[in-house]
């Protein structure tokens, strides 16, 4: 048991043009070496270009594609009398919304193109269409999981 206690939620702050959460994950999910202006440059070009290409508001492209990536169960690797399982495990919506930031970028970082808000857009559009491979990795999550259903008791 714990002496600490229960650790405190913490909430998201809110971005400044968008006032939106989810748009302040993203940031701090492609923030690298603690270039948070130009982690918002990104979002913010990716935006106007998503904006343009579909002719809808890129805050609903963002919620569309965040929600079509966002998995509802996972594996985790148990290791059960010397053997190791993956176990599947339903996930949060916390924890399942920066699983699929995550996926969103990574899929965005290996996309061809000149720069990141170019790749981000083109991704974010991709995945709220039900396509590309931010998506794909949540069906072979999904399918792996499904796979080894037979391990769920090891939770």
């Amino acid at each position: 048991m714990s002496r600490r206690g229960a650790a405190e939620e913490k909430t998201a702050k809110y971005d400044p043009i968008y006032r939106n959460r989810l748009v302040n994950m993203l940031v701090n999910h492609i923030l690298k070496h603690g270039k948070k202006s130009l982690a918002y440059k990104i979002i913010y070009r990716a935006a106007k270009k998503i904006q343009k290409k579909t002719k809808k508001k890129p805050l609903s492209v963002l919620r569309q594609a965040i929600r079509g990536v966002t998995p509802d169960i996972t594996v985790k690797t148990r290791r059960v009398s010397g053997s190791t399982h993956q176990v599947p495990i339903e996930i949060g919506s916390t924890q399942g919304k920066a699983l699929a930031i995550r996926w969103l970028l990574g899929a965005s970082r290996k996309r061809p193109g000149q720069n990141m808000a170019f790749q981000l857009s083109y991704e974010l559009i991709d995945a709220a269409k039900g396509r590309g491979d931010a998506i794909r990795k949540k069906e072979e999550t999904h399918r792996m999981a499904e796979a080894n259903r037979a391990f769920a008791h090891f939770r």
